[in-house]
């Protein structure tokens, strides 16, 4: 399956409730929410690499390589799992960054399914 692009969607959220209920010892909220998924989103298109290589083939504006949770997300889970392979990313950014719609972390969500798939 190496060398084969394989296109996964990343679908958009709306958040129809949600609260800020705490906040964790990180730093991070604590969040109480209800949502739904809707059919629009950004879409990955993941290409296994024999190299142990994972890159982001499409940059994106305002994110450093570093901050990209995609990317973040498949080095975690390179990591963890000690594969031996890697993978080229390409995201296509449909959702605006920023927006609430929950774009990075279905793209990182997407990421980990798509490679746990391949």
């Amino acid at each position: 399956m190496t060398g084969v692009a394989h296109t996964f969607p990343a679908p958009a959220k709306l958040n129809l409730m949600l609260r800020v209920v705490g906040r964790r010892a990180d730093g991070y909220h604590l969040l109480q929410t209800v949502f739904r998924f809707v059919d629009y989103g950004d879409e990955l298109s993941v290409t296994l690499r024999e190299d142990g290589v994972i890159r982001g083939v499409r940059e994106l504006p305002g994110v450093a390589y570093e901050q990209d949770l995609s990317l973040r997300a498949a080095h975690l889970l390179k990591r963890a799992t000690g594969s031996r392979f890697g993978a080229d990313i390409e995201l296509f950014k449909r959702l605006p960054l920023g927006s609430g719609l929950g774009g990075g972390s279905s793209d990182a969500a997407t990421v980990l399914l798509a490679l746990n798939k391949l």
